[in-house]
């Protein structure tokens, strides 16, 4: 199968959620999909591997900002050189998501990454301890959210 082939098969598969997604293609290997309903997330992912539509490359968070007072999380699949990019927003305070490590167990790294560096909840979660941050690392303080201010930490908590 090649790029456009498998693109088209993604692209059909997510649009049959049509109330939970919006579907758009920025460059001809890529495709993005913002799910509109996390509870419609897993069942995608789901299908995705169903239909051998790539492995997980990656799982990003991105803070929209104070303002937006919401996060993205970017799930990456990558069929061949293709990348497959399902987007979800969640609250920048208390945001979850359901963990995807019964499903795909290499999940689990980025989730706990997710969870350590932006806040995001992620339900489920087989491991929960920290996997970069130190022990003594103050709770609520997430060092990737655009607000994060080193100032915040006592001096023995400060890296050099």
């Amino acid at each position: 199968m090649n790029t456009e082939e498998i693109l088209a098969i993604a692209s059909e598969l997510v649009k049959s959620w049509d109330w939970a997604t919006e579907v758009s293609q920025p460059s001809p290997k890529r495709l993005d999909v913002r799910v509109k309903e996390l509870k419609e997330l897993v069942p995608i992912i789901v299908g995705l591997r169903v239909k051998r539509l790539g492995y997980l490359a990656a799982i990003v968070g991105l803070d929209l900002g104070k303002e937006a007072n919401e996060l993205e999380v970017l799930y990456q699949f990558c069929p061949g050189d293709a990348v497959i990019t399902l987007r979800v927003r969640v609250p920048r305070e208390r945001g979850s998501v359901p963990s995807l490590c019964d499903i795909i167990p290499s999940a689990e790294p980025y989730e706990r990454e997710l969870r350590e560096m932006f806040g995001v909840e992620v339900i489920g979660l087989h491991t929960p301890e920290l996997l970069y941050l130190p022990e003594d690392w103050p709770s609520g303080v997430y060092p990737l959210q655009k607000d994060f201010d080193p100032g915040v930490l006592s001096t023995s908590q400060q890296r050099k």
